[in-house]
């Protein structure tokens, strides 16, 4: 029995027959023309690539870090004397610091959004529809925006400063070198300050903002009803899911703003300073306020 006789000819390997199989070999030429033309584009991708990776990083972090800071609250040790401590002086700091600009917003808001509707929609013979537009421009879409900038303005720059100083000056260091997670006893009770002073503030924005423009639209005899009307007629116009979008907003804004502050601080670099860290974190905090509301306004 006799086996296939080998091809000396360069052109595969022989059948019977006289036929022969194509060689398997590569060609060098082109896997040569191959690997230059990536190579010509390798930088272009590469910086597309970092490009890419440095915008969504702070998505990914913001996402893991929410997750974590609900997860965590849920467990009573993650609240121990200097987390409630944390939460307390944050929670303090927020409310009371933005509260006489929440005032002062709220009072030119009120001056010109509840008192030209009032006046104009008089004007036109449709006073009837006053509560609902004040529901669904004021407090619904102007409130949150305002306080969310108000947060981010007053306080999430504050807390964006006192922890990127912290890594900066090598004291988050320090806590993870005596067993303290900086997650813990920084962002979570800092997060959860800001979402509990968030909804306050945001409360005290839409009534006050309300209660002035009254005032000015029934000096001005643009609202010849009662205070206790006006009010009956605003809730009357609000429907069952704005009681539940309109706080939830205020919430959320809060949450985010805080979070996106600590987040924002805890990664700085080293090469980073002042000048660099805060039109960062300001630019972070506005964008996640948009973003909140630009969600709620396609949804509902």
């Amino acid at each position: 029995m006799t086996g296939t006789p080998p091809d000396t000819t360069g052109q595969g390997t022989a059948r019977p027959g006289g036929m022969a199989l194509p060689s398997a070999q590569p060609e060098p030429e082109n896997r040569g023309r191959l690997i230059a033309l990536l190579g010509r584009f390798a930088p272009w991708l590469a910086a597309i690539g970092r490009l890419t990776r440095h915008q969504v990083r702070f998505t990914l972090l913001l996402i893991g870090a929410g997750w974590g800071t609900l997860r965590e609250s849920l467990r009573p040790n993650s609240w121990r004397r200097p987390v409630k401590y944390e939460f307390r002086a944050t929670l303090r700091q927020v409310v009371s610091g933005g509260f006489l600009s929440i005032v002062i917003t709220a009072t030119l808001a009120g001056l010109m959004v509840v008192s030209q509707a009032a006046y104009w929609l008089g004007y036109a013979g449709m006073a009837q529809m006053t509560g609902s537009i004040l529901v669904s421009v004021l407090v619904r879409e102007i409130s949150p925006i305002l306080v969310g900038i108000i947060l981010m303005g007053r306080s999430g720059m504050l807390s964006l400063t006192e922890i990127g100083m912290m890594v900066l000056g090598g004291e988050v260091r320090g806590l993870q070198a005596r067993g303290i997670d900086p997650f813990l006893a920084l962002v979570m009770p800092r997060t959860f300050a800001f979402t509990l002073g968030g909804f306050t503030l945001g409360m005290i924005f839409a009534v006050v903002s309300l209660l002035m423009g009254f005032v000015v639209a029934h000096a001005s005899g643009a609202i010849t009803s009662s205070v206790w009307t006006f009010f009956f007629n605003v809730l009357a116009a609000m429907t069952t899911w704005d009681y539940l979008i309109i706080p939830l907003k205020f919430v959320l804004v809060g949450f985010f703003v805080g979070l996106g502050a600590c987040i924002s601080g805890l990664t700085v670099s080293s090469t980073d300073t002042m000048a660099t860290i805060m039109p960062r974190g300001f630019a972070r905090g506005i964008m996640l306020v948009l973003v909140v509301n630009i969600l709620f306004m396609l949804d509902f």
